[in-house]
């Protein structure tokens, strides 16, 4: 080929690369809330859900984000494991891991879902997607023992993986009438605004964590 039909070869790839370029910069950050009822958004309208609320503060803020919902009402730690590689779909680049809030209700072994959390931070770590752990903590009349066994999984694998820890998912709305619903346990809409706003700050530090982020 000519030096001249080598540009010429070269002026019309330059534009097709550039396009692809930018089509894959236009690529939305795609986050997965992985968890239970607190993530799938139990009892509430469309719309209503954390990570609808989530994806709504932070493209508010200007962030091209698309945030998934991969909770699983009842869901346990066993159970999130086992759905883990189907329910994280290739392409996406943080997970919101939110699950053992079952596992203690039931009075599960606390070591259960700490293996379970462990491998779910391990393999997601294996296909080089970021994580944030949202911790959960023990409901008092377990006794302290348990308490001390299963508040210490998030910070001890956090630390263990090197992963933002959120120490505690429903912070400002567990024990709280008006941000929960009658059941007791789950966030009412307004419940759902406070962990947004509370969690914003921390999700966009993981974001900005990811090379490339939004």
């Amino acid at each position: 080929m000519s030096f001249k039909r080598q540009i010429a070869a070269g002026l019309i790839l330059f534009p097709a690369l550039c396009g692809a370029i930018s089509s894959a910069r236009a690529e939305p950050f795609k986050i997965v809330g992985f968890g239970d009822s607190l993530m799938a958004g139990y009892a509430l309208g469309p719309g209503e859900g954390f990570t609808d609320k989530l994806q709504a503060a932070l493209r508010a803020k200007g962030r091209d984000v698309a945030v998934g919902n991969a909770g699983v009402s009842g869901d346990t730690t066993s159970g999130g494991l086992a759905r883990l590689d189907w329910s994280v779909p290739d392409g996406t680049r943080l997970v919101i891991l939110e699950l053992g809030a079952n596992d203690m209700l039931r009075g599960v072994s606390p070591d259960i879902p700490r293996n379970n959390l462990d491998e779910m931070l391990a393999r997601l770590k294996q296909r080089k997607i970021a994580v944030l752990l949202a911790g959960m903590r023990a409901a008092p009349n377990l006794g302290a023992d348990y308490q001390t066994a299963f508040d210490a999984i998030f910070p001890e694998l956090a630390k263990k993986y090197d992963v933002p820890l959120y120490p505690f998912f429903l912070d400002g709305v567990a024990g709280q009438p008006g941000m929960q619903l009658e059941d007791g346990l789950h966030p009412s809409a307004k419940g759902v605004d406070l962990m947004v706003e509370r969690i914003l700050p921390t999700v966009e530090k993981a974001i900005a964590a990811v090379p490339g982020g939004a």
